[in-house]
């Protein structure tokens, strides 16, 4: 192969590169080693007859017959890597780390849980794809529906790390955003899922807010501060479209209901327009699908935002006292919040200190400091 990059490099500047540029290099690699092989044989009389049975098997590289369809190279390599015999946070946490090029600490955040768990998730998984020889292989058309829900949840873990970046001085990563969209556009033309469907209209209609996100000098701007005009709305246009195809399926899922709700943020002229009523009702469904302390904590605050300051306090005390999102910093920034409301700055600056001890991410740092520093003089 390093032969048949050198012979790309020649030939392709001369000629422009072909139509299918990974088949003319594996087909050169093959020959290349066809003829090194024939000019040994005068050193190695077997390698002769090596180098016959090469040619005589070796049928001309067909994309086709590998992956039956999947061309892209990262989402080929996702589907490799979540292979069934691992454990669903073993994969995940795999091909994070070696496909999706997430650091450690990065794919931590998006599982909750410690920095050192995560290393020996994958330390595991490795041994075990080497101790049980599980090879590393496009699977077949027929069982890539088998891989699809462990490869959406990727796709949304790496989205979610360019949406709110987990450290830095940026809060999106970009690239990360943008190539999660482009791997939910492929998934969606290769297997027609309604929930592939969910998860590509949920990222479009949240990083439709990008440009809203933030102020000029990088300053972190909640949903009820954004100016609304910076919202693109052709994304919009395109979400809404789409995540109403995926609910009209009845066969959708988590990502299709959090589209759902996106939806109907992306709808309201402003913040004071915002249906609570509705976003809560949708939340009381997704609880039920896919119950998590994330989804507790997020429907906490629609109800705050539907009922009162203390009605979602109460909610928020009950998760952190269940020990669930003890080291989740938005856990603490919503307690924060929602206590600054009602007036409790003793309790609010507390809350803020332990959100900063938290966060690693620049703007949300210096959000809550400033939210702390407002708090702390009101008392």
């Amino acid at each position: 192969m390093h032969d048949a990059f050198v012979a790309a490099l020649d030939v392709w500047a001369r000629e422009g590169v072909p139509d299918n540029p990974r088949a003319w290099l594996v087909s050169t690699g093959r020959f290349k080693a066809i003829d090194k092989l024939r000019k040994a044989a005068r050193f190695d009389a077997a390698r002769a007859e090596i180098a016959a049975q090469i040619e005589a098997a070796a049928a001309p590289y067909d994309l086709t017959d590998e992956g039956e369809g999947v061309d892209d190279d990262r989402l080929r390599l996702i589907f490799t890597c979540c292979h069934p015999a691992l454990q669903p946070d073993a994969r995940m946490a795999l091909t994070l780390r070696e496909v999706c090029g997430l650091a450690t600490e990065e794919i931590a955040r998006a599982f909750l849980a410690p920095a050192p768990t995560i290393a020996q998730r994958i330390v595991r998984a490795k041994a075990k794809i080497r101790d049980a020889r599980i090879p590393y292989q496009v699977p077949a058309r027929a069982d890539l529906p088998d891989r699809l829900g462990t490869v959406l949840h990727v796709v949304y873990l790496v989205f979610n790390e360019g949406y709110s970046a987990s450290s830095g001085v940026a809060i999106v990563r970009h690239d990360l955003c943008d190539e999660a969209i482009r791997l939910g556009r492929l998934l969606w033309e290769l297997l027609r899922e309604p929930e592939a469907l969910g998860l590509l209209a949920l990222m479009l209609l949240q990083d439709a807010r990008r440009r809203a996100r933030a102020s000029p000098d990088g300053d972190l701007r909640l949903l009820d501060e954004q100016d609304r005009s910076l919202w693109n709305r052709e994304q919009i246009a395109e979400g809404l479209s789409l995540v109403e195809r995926a609910l009209y399926s009845r066969r959708f899922g988590p990502y299709t209901l959090q589209a759902a709700i996106a939806a109907v943020h992306a709808q309201a002229p402003d913040a004071a327009a915002t249906d609570w009523r509705q976003i809560v009702g949708i939340y009381d469904v997704l609880l039920r699908v896919e119950p998590s302390p994330v989804v507790e904590l997020n429907r906490a605050v629609a109800i705050a935002m539907r009922d009162g300051a203390d009605a979602g306090l109460a909610l928020v005390d009950d998760i952190l006292a269940r020990g669930d999102l003890v080291a989740y910093a938005p856990a603490y920034a919503t307690r924060a919040d929602l206590c600054r409301r009602l007036g409790r700055s003793e309790e609010a600056a507390a809350a803020y200190r332990r959100a900063l001890d938290l966060t690693r991410q620049e703007p949300e740092r210096k959000f809550f400091a400033r939210r702390l520093r407002e708090v702390e003089a009101a008392r």
